[in-house]
């Protein structure tokens, strides 16, 4: 893949456009969800957060099956996720891996009505390719929230509660726009490496190997620019508390 190197000195400058409400003439319209928002936090609302769960097989003193997340989000979930995209107000992926009660798993999580849940879960269960997974005990176990009970009903109820308010709300917005870039880079890289040939000789699972090893190049050779960097400069290139609780600057 090619690489292509930047210098802080020379980085383009990111321009961020903003759709807003037109109508009456005021100082400061609102964003476009800010409406459906506020209706949802002051009135009795019939959406709420769903998980769909897969874990998958994490064989001990190896690595976790990292290219099998991808494998699950373009062939299992992205299908559904295109054929409800209109009853989805908010959706996105979450990745995970740890040596404890969870292990290594990866969901897909949206914002929906209760009705809506349940045909988008019924739909994921349908799908022949998960059930080829789990019957090769790559997924050893797929869970779903109740769609009866609406247990988190605000916009950012599924957001960390360590965090502001503010930010708790606005922070499904980014995410959702992340894990759409995400899986249309898996899509791309995929229709690439297809067409290249060899790598769909050993199977899907094998497939989805050299995607994610193409993908996680692609993030090490140019996320911290394209992704890093351009959030950064979002917030003027001001400082921001890393891990080590250092201040750096992208």
């Amino acid at each position: 893949m090619k690489r292509n190197g930047w210098k802080p000195g020379c980085l383009p400058v990111l321009l961020l456009a903003l759709a807003w409400v037109s109508g009456c003439a005021t100082t400061k319209p609102a964003p476009p969800y800010a409406a459906e928002e506020a209706a949802t936090e002051t009135s009795e609302s019939n959406r709420g957060w769903w998980y769909a769960r897969f874990r998958i097989h994490w064989p001990e003193g190896e690595p976790p099956r990292w290219h099998v997340d991808p494998l699950i989000a373009r062939e299992v979930v992205a299908p559904v996720l295109e054929d409800f995209r209109e009853t989805i107000e908010l959706w996105r992926f979450h990745r995970r891996a740890r040596r404890d009660g969870a292990g290594h798993q990866f969901s897909f999580i949206v914002y929906t009505s209760p009705e809506a849940a349940a045909q988008i879960f019924r739909r994921i269960q349908e799908s022949p390719v998960l059930e080829d997974l789990k019957a090769r005990k790559l997924i050893e176990k797929d869970s779903y929230d109740d769609p009866q009970k609406i247990g988190r009903p605000g916009i950012g109820d599924t957001s960390d509660s360590l965090w502001s308010e503010p930010l708790q709300k606005a922070w499904p917005y980014f995410i959702m726009g992340v894990s759409q870039t995400w899986l249309d880079l898996v899509d791309r890289l995929a229709v690439e490496t297809a067409a290249e040939g060899e790598a769909s000789q050993g199977g899907l699972e094998a497939f989805y190997r050299v995607v994610n090893e193409r993908l996680v190049e692609l993030w090490r050779d140019e996320g911290g620019h394209a992704f890093i960097h351009h959030l950064n400069a979002l917030f003027g290139y001001e400082e921001t508390f890393i891990y080590e609780r250092r201040l750096m600057r992208f």
